[in-house]
């Protein structure tokens, strides 16, 4: 009886001990199968690499994806920005060459078409480029000229106006309701020569630096003659040797950008000569009928104001208003302002929307922008050409950052535009 209750009890243990065993091998199951919380922060075998898609080593993987970005962008801009600024160094020693090579282009996209249209004549291309840059030198150079004379001949009686102009506001400040002191217009009179001293050096420094001399100014005109010259001659040619010094994979490419770019600059040219044409009728004809002096120097002074977009006009408009109200006073002057308002209204909203906007399409602030950067940059000059050059490059660009076409192997790289 005893050894029965004894077998019961040893089997009791053992099934208590079966069963604690059996839960324990399901607990460690259960562990195998569902990982532990912190099995994440456990470092990774040596074993096993783990490499994002935009990363070269584990070390890379290791930076955050938002820092690697950003290191990535910021090394190609400090490139960029030191092969820029190498180009600006190299552009500014060799700006006596640079700035009249720029003048050719922009003359040979104005002069371009004249070229095409006797070529169409059966005329020799050298003889109709010769036909047009002698035409087109004999009509600039006759211009200035009338100009030059007409400034001279009228210089002592605007001088006597200035003069009497002076003394006017002079006494108005003093009599009127600013009540100031002969020190206090002394000084304001002098602040304000300072300033159109500054202003005009700042302006005109650049530009003057690289012909400072006579011998650079004859060099320079030459350079521009015949660079000109030959660019309507040869300039398919030329550019197509340029493009054959690139890859084979890219001259396709840039063939078909530079094309584009071409034809953006012509029209660019054409549309300015026509809107700076329209403006200095407009302004002039306002000064013929108020009698002001220098009309037609003014109206040209308009004319080739219009080559700097914005910034021009307003200048040049000034001065014609400056100058009525030197000649004849303040009502001619007001009622002159008023026609160089509405001249230049009818030019940014009805003119520039429909000549210039079919030409190119550079949005205004890109404008002041490059202009401001041009003046700073080369003066004048880089005035005159930052805005043709932002357009080139726009339409370039957007050219080059189109899908190219399929180009069998071995294909012959045909432009047909050029300079």
């Amino acid at each position: 009886m005893r050894l029965n209750r004894f077998q019961r009890v040893r089997d009791n243990l053992a099934k208590a001990y079966d069963a604690g065993r059996q839960s324990v091998r399901q607990a460690r199951a259960d562990r195998s199968a569902e990982p532990d919380r912190y099995d994440e922060f456990l470092p990774p075998p040596q074993d096993a690499e783990i490499v994002h898609a935009s990363t070269n080593s584990r070390d890379d993987a290791d930076v955050p994806q938002p820092l690697r970005i950003a290191a990535a962008w910021s090394w190609r801009m400090i490139v960029v920005g030191v092969i820029g600024w190498a180009l600006l160094r190299l552009i500014g020693m060799v700006s006596i060459v640079v700035v009249p090579l720029a003048i050719a282009l922009l003359l040979s996209a104005l002069f371009g078409p004249a070229v095409g249209w006797l070529l169409r004549l059966r005329l020799p291309r050298s003889m109709a480029t010769f036909l047009v840059l002698v035409t087109g030198i004999g009509l600039l150079v006759g211009t200035l000229t009338l100009v030059v004379n007409e400034f001279i001949a009228g210089v002592p009686k605007l001088t006597e106006n200035a003069a009497a102009g002076v003394n006017q506001i002079q006494t108005w400040a003093k009599t009127g309701p600013l009540h100031l002191s002969n020190d206090q217009v002394a000084q304001g009179i002098a602040a304000a020569q300072e300033w159109v001293n500054s202003n005009t050096a700042a302006l005109t420094s650049t530009g003057i630096a690289t012909v400072a001399t006579i011998a650079e100014l004859v060099t320079g005109m030459l350079l521009v003659i015949f660079a000109t010259f030959f660019f309507l001659r040869d300039g398919r040619q030329i550019w197509r040797f340029i493009v054959r010094l690139f890859p084979v994979n890219a001259r396709w490419s840039l063939a078909d950008a530079g094309d584009a770019g071409w034809r953006t600059l012509g029209a660019y040219v054409r549309a300015t000569v026509l809107v700076a044409f329209i403006d200095a009728v407009g302004i002039g004809l306002a000064l013929v009928v108020l009698e002001v002096e220098f009309a037609f120097p003014l109206a040209a002074l308009v004319f080739l104001g219009a080559f700097v977009p914005i910034v021009g006009a307003s200048v040049s408009g000034a001065v014609a208003v400056l100058v009525a109200l030197v000649d004849e006073g303040w009502v001619i002057a007001l009622i002159t302002l008023g026609a160089v308002i509405l001249v230049q209204q009818i030019e940014g909203h009805v003119l520039q929307p429909l000549i210039m906007g079919r030409a190119v399409s550079v949005h205004p602030l890109a404008v002041i922008i490059g202009i401001a950067c041009g003046v700073v940059l080369a003066g004048i000059i880089g005035a005159l050409v930052a805005v043709p050059l932002i357009a080139v490059l726009n339409t370039a660009v957007r050219r080059l950052s189109r899908r190219r076409p399929e180009v069998p192997p071995h294909a012959e790289v045909v432009t047909t535009g050029g300079a």
